[in-house]
Formats: structure tokens, C-alpha cells, sequence
């Protein structure tokens, strides 16, 4: 079964976000799900997860959340399909990375890779590496600050290993800087809940969108066809980014996709839909679309289409279903907002017959 949208614009990682460190760039360009980049974008990668909940840390960031479509689920799923438009994530920020001991080793190495570009072997190095190592022995720092050692951490850039421009990923230019523990810099990229949220909604995974169909085989001319959805699959997923911003205080943003709404494209001009406009919106009880019941055979569903001509011979239409997610966040210091909407779905061969009378 082809999926119609399986991850996001930018898109995710379901589950696991794979964040890396600063000094590899490396992005997530084959797995569509990002949980391998996990383990290859940077050693200081690690995740899990079983056929409920998983977790996962890079980047200083960590992520735990529902663990849809997983390997073997039946099911399957991924990512929401969110237009560029509309939205798209952070393609890179600055969060806690170096003690003043790892900066300095860091610095001691090669000055110049903390820039995040490649070193050439002219002045212009040489240049950048003398600037650098002043920066922090005898300009804005002191010896690396090593007298505060455990007292606060250098913030630095993280590229987001999903965004598939890499001038983008390496935007975040700024050298590290102190910042105190349990402090939030005021510099513009510094990772708050807003860019957290952001995270937790690009590894955010849905189930795959196959509706109930009755006739459940082969629909009839003419007759109407039922479609709903499996409320115990399609209901509110969440995914909860956080960093560690040291002295004891974490920072946190919790978002959460529900299903809003199922979209129907029959496939065909000659069918109609119900409602006409193809958009089953979700009832209060999170439930979309009416399971059918014996004797509405004939009944014009909530949710659902009717086709007018039969397919033919050896053929079948593409049934079109996706659910719009609608999608919110929380961050641990009150604030909170909307994201915009996210798609799911995919297609199912549907074959109609025809026939004079049935009974159902």
C-alpha cells in the first residue's frame, strides 16, 4: 500500500528525533522515519522504544512520547505532512553543550571546527584558530572559564539532522557562550519551549489512516458505502521535548496531535461523497465516521460515498482517505499555542460492482 503523505515537510522522526552535535552536520537522508539517524548522526545518540512509548536523546535534547507504526505493527504509520507554507521547524538552535573542561578540549583540537564549516589549509584558518583561542584564554572568557566549572555550560549550535537544506542546518553561527545553570540566554535561537514544541511535533507519529469500509470486499453501484474509523487507534498522540538547562531545573514542551477530521477522495468523478464536501469532522467522543449497523444498507451515512459506476474489468478505483491532525503544545513555564494542522493518510484499491438488489 503506497502511503499518500508519510512524514513531515521538514519531517521527523517518529520515533526518535535524531539530533546531532555540534561539528556533525550530518543529516538524516535515508531513513524517512530518522530513528536509524539516531544511532549514526552522533555518538551521543541513544534511543528505545517497544509497542508503546519511546524515548530518545541527541543534541541535548531528549524525547519521549506514543510510539505509533512500529516495526511489525500491522498498521504501520509516520510522520504528519505539514505545507512548507504553513510551517516549518527549526533548522537549527543553540542549547547546553560543553563544560569549560570539554570546550577546551574541544578548542585545544581544532579552534576552527566550532564555526561548523570545513577548515582549508590557508591564512584564513590560521586566522579564525589564533581569533578563537583568544576568545576564551583572554577576551569575553577567562581560561575557559574553568574556575566556574560547574557552575553553568557553553550553549552551542545543533543543526537539525532533518533539514534537507544544509546551509540551513548550519545557520546557527554563533560561537559558544556561558550561560548559567537553570538560565535561558536571550539570544535569538537559544532552544526555549516554543523551539521544543517544534521538535516534539516533528517526531510526533500517527497510525496509518486504513478506514473501516462496509460493503467491506466490494462496494455496488449506487449503494452507499460506510467508512469510519478504529477509535481505539485514531486518538490523541503526544510527544514531550526537554532539555536540561543544569542546577536542577529542565525545560519542557508537551505537544499533542488528535485526530479532527477524515478527508475522502474516491478516486473517481463518478461517485458521490457524504458529506458532499469529502471532510468527516470528529465528534466530540474523538470518534469519526458511523460504524454500520444491519438494516442501514440503504441509509445515507455520516461519513462516507456512494459510487455511480462500476470499475472496470481487472480494475479497481484508488480510495483516498487522510485524517487532519490538529495539533497544540504546553511548555513547563505556562506558555502555550497552536501548531498548524498535519496530514496522514494513504490509498486503498476499492473494486464496485454491479448489481440490480442486495441484501444486507
Amino acid at each position: 500500500m503506497r502511503k499518500v503523505a508519510a512524514r513531515c515537510t521538514i519531517v521527523s522522526t517518529a520515533p526518535a528525533l535524531a539530533l546531532v552535535a555540534l561539528g556533525s552536520p550530518a543529516l538524516a537522508d535515508e531513513d524517512p522515519s530518522g530513528w536509524g539517524a539516531v544511532q549514526e548522526a552522533s555518538d551521543q545518540a541513544s534511543g528505545q522504544k517497544d509497542g508503546k512509548r519511546y524515548s530518545a536523546s541527541a543534541g541535548q535534547v531528549s524525547l519521549k512520547g506514543d510510539a505509533q507504526g512500529q516495526e511489525g505493527s500491522a498498521r504501520g504509520g509516520g510522520n504528519l505532512s505539514v505545507p512548507a507554507a504553513n510551517w516549518e521547524p527549526p533548522p537549527c538552535w543553540y542549547a547546553p553543550k560543553y563544560t569549560p573542561k570539554e570546550l577546551k578540549k574541544e578548542v585545544d583540537a581544532s579552534p576552527y571546527e566550532l564555526t561548523g564549516q570545513r577548515p582549508d589549509n590557508g591564512r584564513k584558518k590560521e586566522d579564525v584558530d589564533g581569533s578563537i583561542r583568544d576568545k576564551y584564554t583572554k577576551g569575553d572568557y577567562k581560561n575557559f572559564n574553568l574556575k566556574k566549572q560547574g557552575d553553568g555550560m557553553f550553549w552551542a549550535a545543533v543543526p537539525n539532522p532533518n533539514e534537507p537544506d544544509k546551509a540551513k542546518a548550519q545557520s546557527c553561527t554563533e560561537l559558544p557562550f556561558w550561560v548559567k545553570n537553570g538560565e535561558q540566554p536571550d539570544v535569538p535561537g537559544a532552544i526555549d519551549t516554543k523551539i521544543l514544541a517544534a521538535l516534539a511535533y516533528q517526531a510526533i507519529e500517527v497510525p496509518d489512516t486504513e478506514v473501516e469500509l462496509n460493503p467491506k470486499n466490494k462496494q455496488t453501484v449506487r449503494l452507499p458505502t460506510w467508512t469510519w474509523l478504529d477509535k481505539a487507534t485514531f486518538k490523541p498522540v503526544s510527544v514531550t521535548a526537554s532539555v536540561d538547562l543544569g542546577g536542577g531545573e529542565e525545560l519542557s514542551a508537551t505537544t499533542t496531535a488528535k485526530p479532527g477530521a477524515l478527508n475522502l477522495d474516491p478516486g473517481t468523478e463518478d461517485a458521490k461523497l457524504h458529506p458532499a464536501s469529502g471532510k468527516c469532522p470528529a465528534k466530540e467522543s474523538g470518534t469519526i465516521g458511523t460504524p454500520y449497523t444491519k438494516g442501514n444498507a440503504k441509509k445515507t451515512p455520516p461519513c462516507g460515498l456512494t459510487y455511480l459506476r462500476s470499475t472496470p474489468k481487472g480494475e479497481t478505483y484508488t480510495l483516498q482517505a487522510s485524517v487532519v491532525w490538529e495539533a497544540a503544545w504546553k511548555g513547563s513555564d505556562g506558555t502555550s499555542d497552536t501548531l498548524p494542522d498535519g496530514t496522514f493518510g494513504n490509498e486503498q484499491p476499492v473494486t464496485v460492482q454491479e448489481v440490480q438488489s442486495i441484501n444486507r
